[in-house]
């Protein structure tokens, strides 16, 4: 990451509970995610401090470029960064534990992590073994007036996935899971951002990383509902202050509820099969069907895949090109398979 978009994320630490902090970046430049997802927000990756009356956990870190920036939030905070007692790696991907190796040099704090994270930090950041406990899923670790418990959460979307709850003020730390690609406000009751803009960004982040494993999700979702948490503070995008909200639309995304809805999905070379698909827009709307009708040729993946997470049918028209689909027709049919 350039020193420019470290530059421009300066935003400073919030407490959003009592000695609970929000030190993580915001990066408003960053355009693609995976090579892939647009990101005409940016995205911020949320770092939370945790200071308890004897130690104190850092709880995910930063995408690579934000290091020091990180440093510079918490060491005021702490008054030495010696003091910093445990990392806590809730997903081992770059842009949320990159930042360790860098961390565990300045101090000397033990890194937490699920077991397969455990094996994964020692393989990707060669942290030693010396350095690094894996905890167990529900075991709890006390930091003096606040108590941290970890519960596994695999595939969501890596295997070693986990989320941390901190038991006395109920706030659920859950990496990835109910993320949102927003570099603009940090919360989600801020003037600046309407619920349906919150709703809108979170089902796009769920359709484009969540979706493909929502087996997974429903298992994770009842064990968030069983915590009843009164703050969810995921690592990308708002933190939830109100989150029965976003556990409301959740409950329809993981349990795959539909809408009597139709997606037409076409290329055409000579427009033939454009004709066709707007017929078929016309008489479906008439039967009083909601219909998403996207040209491939100038198609918005993000809105694609929005659409697919309660869409009930799936039409697909494409001319025949060298005796088979055309190619656009091909690569999209293939990435509406990954998203599953």
């Amino acid at each position: 990451m350039s020193k420019i978009n470290q530059a421009k994320s300066h935003a400073k630490p919030v407490e959003f509970s009592k000695n609970v902090f929000a030190v993580g970046s915001k990066d408003a430049e960053r355009r693609f995610f995976d090579t892939l997802i647009s990101l005409p927000k940016g995205t911020s990756y949320n770092s939370y401090l945790v200071k308890g009356t004897l130690k104190n956990a850092l709880i995910d870190t930063v995408n690579p470029g934000f290091e020091d920036e990180l440093i510079g939030k918490i060491t005021p905070l702490l008054g030495d960064l010696k003091k910093l007692d445990f990392i806590i790696m809730n997903h081992a991907e770059p842009d949320h534990s990159n930042a360790i190796p860098k961390l565990l040099k300045l101090t000397k704090a033990t890194l937490l992590a699920s077991e397969k994270g455990a094996q994964m930090a020692e393989q990707y950041y060669k942290i030693p073994k010396e350095r690094i406990r894996a905890v167990k899923n529900n075991e709890t670790i006390a930091l003096g007036g606040k108590t941290l418990r970890f519960i596994y959460a695999p595939w969501l979307h890596w295997p070693e996935t986990m989320f941390t709850f901190l038991e006395e003020e109920k706030i659920l730390f859950t990496c990835d899971f109910f993320g949102g690609h927003n570099s603009n406000e940090t919360f989600d009751n801020e003037k600046t951002l309407t619920k349906e803009e919150l709703i809108r960004d979170a089902k796009e982040y769920f359709a484009e990383i969540m979706m493909p494993f929502r087996a997974m999700c429903k298992i994770a979702f009842q064990k968030v509902k069983a915590f009843s948490p009164k703050i969810i503070a995921p690592s990308h995008g708002p933190i939830y202050t109100k989150p029965e909200v976003i556990l409301e639309e959740y409950s329809k995304w993981v349990g795959g509820e539909t809408k009597n809805k139709a997606i037409i999905l076409y290329v055409s070379m000579w427009n033939s099969t454009e004709k066709m698909a707007q017929h078929l827009n016309d008489a479906l709307k008439k039967e009083g069907i909601e219909v998403r009708t996207y040209n491939m040729l100038d198609l918005n993946l993000d809105e694609l895949a929005r659409d697919l997470i309660d869409t009930k049918t799936i039409l697909l028209g494409s001319p025949t090109f060298l005796n088979s689909l055309h190619p656009l027709a091909m690569h999209y049919l293939n990435l509406v398979a990954q998203l599953k």
